[in-house]
């Protein structure tokens, strides 16, 4: 089945998921500086998906995945951070760090098909 609408694309939604949590998780979070950035890391991922399938060409659809998929790294890294900040628990950076590599995965995935 081909998606029509990027919300029809499961890596979409699940990037949706994980930044709807880290927006909660980071609500009342006072470092400024780690709060925008790992919101911002984690926004990319959802945007670049929705905006290259958007474009006209899988070439295109391509290139913003793979900007995606950089976002996963990066929000991966503002993790570690916020870990040994002590701004989440292991727990909460387990749970964050899995999605994002599942995410990432996903994003592999769905490059090589295209």
């Amino acid at each position: 089945m081909k998606a029509e609408r990027f919300e029809d694309i499961v890596i979409w939604q699940n990037s949706k998921k994980l930044a709807v949590i880290i927006y909660k998780l980071f609500e009342h979070c006072k470092d400024f500086g780690l709060k925008d950035q790992i919101l911002r890391a984690s926004v990319s991922i959802m945007n670049n998906i929705a905006e290259g399938f958007e474009r006209s060409t899988n070439n295109e659809f391509k290139h913003f995945l793979f900007i995606a998929k950089g976002s996963c790294g990066e929000l991966r890294s503002m993790l570690y951070l916020a870990k040994e900040t002590q701004k989440i628990s292991d727990s909460e950076f387990k749970e964050l760090y899995n999605s994002s590599i599942e995410i990432s995965k996903m994003l592999s995935g769905f490059i090589k098909k295209l």
